[in-house]
């Protein structure tokens, strides 16, 4: 596949919007940065993404890599294409958050005709790495 051309990504403001009203948006998580191959995201810590011992949520840690990786994934779609679900994901969490914003950097390993491999870094405000992700994505093309 041919890598899209600048021109051709959605804004920054686009990607925002696409989460409003769903998980991305109900969670509080913002693009930072898009290239066909790099996106970049943050969250900011508040209470409701905790868990019940005070430190963030393992949960929030993963919907921030997944969406990240997600978005990335439907920027690399085949001609032909019309959607993706993640069949695999993997995360190793290496250290947590009480507050501050954390940030999470996806990129494509692998971007087939019928998968894609993304790997992602959650990094606390400290810039410390969180969390190493890695999510399998199948592409979807119409039925018949």
């Amino acid at each position: 596949m041919p890598p899209q051309s600048p021109a051709s990504l959605p804004t920054l403001e686009e990607l925002n919007a696409r989460g409003e009203g769903r998980l991305p948006g109900l969670i509080g998580v913002r693009f930072t940065h898009v290239e066909p191959r790099l996106l970049r995201s943050e969250l900011t810590v508040r209470d409701e993404l905790l868990a019940p011992n005070g430190f963030l949520h393992a949960a929030s840690i993963i919907a921030l890599a997944d969406t990240t990786c997600g978005y990335g994934t439907r920027l690399l779609l085949p001609e032909g294409a019309e959607n993706f679900t993640t069949i695999e994901l993997k995360s190793n969490h290496l250290g947590t958050a009480r507050g501050g914003v954390v940030s999470c950097e996806a990129r494509a390993v692998h971007a087939g005709r019928t998968t894609q491999v993304w790997d992602a870094e959650v990094r606390n405000a400290e810039g410390r790495v969180m969390a190493l992700f890695r999510c399998t994505q199948a592409v979807l093309y119409p039925k018949g």
